[in-house]
């Protein structure tokens, strides 16, 4: 008999403690990040106090803003992800969770004082080095390990043997990943910066977009299953996808203007996954909690589309390179589309206790930031396209821009302080649950 009252816990489900911390590790690095980009916002809008923070200041805290939300927010849901799907939440394994979800945190927390400290390897998203480029890929190793043993433990109990042979696919490849990162972070192995290409192609730019549409293809296989026996639009979708893999290999792979119409008209091609992908997720079993946010990263991923392909325009691009408006495409791509699918992934592993990603107006807050800030943006670089002082000398319409995208930085922090908070409560539910548990096991 529980004796404690029912409102005393928490809505938590069946929950692990692997995902409950990368969930939570994963919302903690989220909410440090957005109170990073916040200050960064404002040392813009008022330069003057990059002062008083001597040697940190904007420079170094846009490495950490960047690197925490690549390496933290986005890639902690993924390791939940990965425990899921090698069962290494579960069993014998389930206990060395959390010890490798804070080995991570840890790297990500050296990695910070590094880049404030000015010691980086100079490359966008590589800039681990000193200890911190041993540690993190240590932190890999450690993940590996857990994934592998979990892996070998349910081995023999497995049904699946393709399912096995998939699993000991995903392995393979996520063993190189730590040397990978390790090598490549070396800045003698090639420059930061490469005077011998004039920047992104059509084909390099259709290339990585066809990459992000393969890993949505795979998606639902590793969180649900078919919601009919037969559905067309499944093989139809590969089938596209494996046509427009072969028009992207017929591309040239040198040093070619976006002014080539190849180079835009092939890019345009991706136009069709917009109605396309939507009626491919409707052929899964999703979770009902996870409406909105599923929608709300179907919608984000059409708005990428579309603002990618426009851009990358001959004449559009020429006016918004190297401006704000580039600034904004990016946040389209992290904050919204990004962000929003991992959302919707993490409420798929979460079931029921995916409540806390669902208060109304913490929903709207984010999304709704979002999309102010990428409006703004792309103001902001439309008028610096035409003077290319615009943002760099201040002035009214520049500092009335600015102080909205601070004001879009606050809505943003305030959601995903909410889901923290929300995630917090989650962890506490469980504990409690737990220790009901023990208490009706020993009466």
């Amino acid at each position: 008999m529980n004796p404690y009252p029912l409102e005393v816990t928490p809505r938590s489900g069946k929950v692990s403690e692997g995902m409950a911390a990368a969930v939570h590790h994963a919302l903690l690095w989220l909410v440090v990040g957005n109170a990073i980009g916040v200050m960064i916002a404002t040392l813009l809008l008022l330069p003057q106090l990059n002062v008083l923070l001597d040697e940190w200041s904007y420079g170094r805290w846009i490495i950490v803003h960047m690197n925490l939300g690549l390496y933290g927010w986005c890639s902690l849901p993924l390791i939940g992800f990965l425990f899921r799907a090698y069962k290494a939440d579960q069993g014998s394994t389930a206990q060395w969770c959390r010890p490798v979800i804070w080995l991570w945190s840890a790297a990500l927390v050296l990695g910070s004082i590094t880049w404030l400290s000015g010691d980086s390897s100079g490359k966008l998203f590589l800039d681990w080095s000193g200890v911190a480029r041993v540690f993190f890929p240590l932190a890999m190793v450690a993940l590996w390990l857990l994934l592998a043993v979990s892996l070998g433990t349910t081995w023999k109990s497995a049904s699946n043997q393709r399912g096995r042979m998939a699993k000991l696919g995903g392995l393979a490849v996520l063993l190189v990943v730590p040397a990978v990162i390790f090598i490549a972070c070396n800045p003698n192995l090639y420059p930061a910066v490469n005077p011998d290409t004039g920047g992104p192609t059509g084909a390099s730019q259709f290339e990585s977009s066809l990459a992000i549409v393969a890993i949505l293809l795979m998606l639902p296989y590793g969180l649900t299953r078919r919601a009919v026996k037969t559905t067309r639009v499944i093989p139809i979708a590969w089938l596209v996808l494996l046509g427009e893999a072969i028009l992207c290999a017929a591309l040239g792979r040198s040093d070619i203007s976006h002014h080539r119409p190849a180079q835009y008209l092939s890019l345009g091609s991706l136009l069709l996954w917009i109605p396309l992908m939507p009626i491919y997720y409707g052929a899964f079993k999703w979770h009902p909690a996870t409406s909105k946010w599923r929608t709300a990263f179907l919608m984000w991923w059409g708005a990428l589309v579309v603002s990618g392909w426009v851009m990358f325009l001959p004449g559009v691009l020429d006016h918004f390179k190297f401006t704000d408006g580039l600034v904004g495409h990016s946040l389209t791509a992290i904050a919204g589309f990004v962000t929003a699918l991992l959302i919707f992934v993490m409420i798929q592993l979460l079931g029921e206790a995916g409540w806390i990603f669902n208060r109304e107006w913490s929903f709207y807050a984010w999304n709704a930031g979002v999309l102010a800030y990428v409006l703004l943006m792309t103001a902001a670089g439309w008028l610096e396209g035409i003077d290319p002082a615009f943002t760099i000398v201040p002035g009214v319409v520049r500092n009335l821009i600015y102080l909205l995208r601070l004001m879009t930085g606050l809505a943003m922090l305030a959601a995903s302080l909410d889901w923290l908070t929300d995630s917090m409560a989650l962890n506490r539910g469980r504990q409690i649950k737990s220790a009901l548990v023990l208490l009706e096991k020993s009466a």
